[in-house]
């Protein structure tokens, strides 16, 4: 199976001007940039055969090495899509360059309890993040099946997901029209999110009739899955959890 990792960003993103770096996701992160943590897991996850890098590469290059590089397209649909591109597999595993907390461990856990769709989108519940880093800022949504956040990975069916490309293409041109992108994903389904009766079913349903293919959530206690690195606090977190691990 191929993975892409999507490590496109700004410069003028505040965690990348920090450091001067043309991606936040290149940010030093204990002496390495920050994206190497992401390919580290993947590479050492059995399943993943073949490594995508849609971003820039710093001048000494990555360690472990990706085994196709492309230039970042300047938006994230767009790096996807070239990504896809490039890709070969039937199935292909989709993470961000931004999260230094992912593990094998979990990689492998979306690979072997992912039902069968064109996307499977982990979930992590609030819960879950809580028990690990107490107090980490994080954007949860509360659904009447419990309150999640959204993961970093997604799994993908190549050829069924292209299809589902336009109307991809279509919501995130509505971004900046809420009005507009409320009318398409369903006023009555925003509803039931503000009031806390939206249930998983009701959003893998929605997305099915708009996206006219199955898409499914699945519920990981994978805490890393549902985090990523934004921010200076963030990064903080990660090393102070690796120099418990390391007793120091």
């Amino acid at each position: 199976m191929d993975a892409i990792v999507l490590a496109g960003g700004s410069p003028e993103d505040p965690l990348a001007a920090r450091y001067g770096v043309p991606s936040k996701t290149l940010a030093p992160v204990r002496g390495r940039p920050m994206v190497e943590f992401t390919l580290e897991a993947l590479r050492a996850t059995p399943e993943v055969d073949r490594i995508v890098y849609v971003g820039p590469v710093p001048a000494q290059g990555l360690t472990p090495a990706p085994d196709a590089v492309l230039p970042d397209q300047g938006s994230l649909l767009a790096n996807l899509e070239s990504g896809l591109a490039e890709a070969r597999s039937p199935r292909v595993i989709v993470a961000s360059g931004d999260n230094p907390f992912i593990t094998p461990e979990a990689v492998r856990d979306l690979l072997e309890r992912a039902p069968e769709a064109a996307l499977v989108y982990p979930i992590v519940p609030k819960a879950a993040v809580e028990a690990r880093w107490p107090g980490m800022r994080r954007t949860y949504a509360r659904l009447r099946d419990g309150v999640f956040t959204g993961g970093n990975l997604i799994l993908l069916d190549k050829a069924l997901f292209v299809r589902a490309l336009p109307m991809a293409r279509k919501i995130v041109a509505l971004r900046k029209k809420p009005l507009a992108l409320a009318g398409t994903v369903g006023w009555g389904v925003l509803l039931k999110l503000l009031l806390g009766r939206l249930a998983i079913a009701d959003v893998e349903r929605r997305a099915e009739q708009l996206f006219g293919m199955p898409m499914r959530a699945l519920v990981t206690t994978h805490a890393e899955v549902g985090v990523d690195a934004d921010s200076e606090e963030d990064i903080r977190w990660f090393e102070g959890e690796d120099a418990r691990a390391n007793g120091s």
